[in-house]
């Protein structure tokens, strides 16, 4: 078989397995989605005056480099 046959077989059978895996009802239940929300919300309350000021050094970074472009 010529060289381009043989990568065009290949990359078939790859496209076929992405979509078995994007196909795949296994997904996240909603008992995982909840629990990954509630982590990340509590993490969201611990660390608000951190992520506050960070998000505001980085919008006042922004807008006074943009004022030099």
């Amino acid at each position: 078989m010529r060289q381009l046959d043989m990568w065009w077989i290949k990359t078939k059978i790859r496209c076929r397995k992405t979509m078995a895996v994007l196909q795949n009802d296994d997904g996240i239940g909603t008992v995982e989605m909840i629990l990954i929300l509630v982590v990340l919300i509590g993490l969201v309350l611990i660390f608000k005056e951190k992520l506050t000021s960070l998000v505001g050094d980085i919008f006042e970074t922004i807008t006074s480099q943009s004022n030099s472009v």
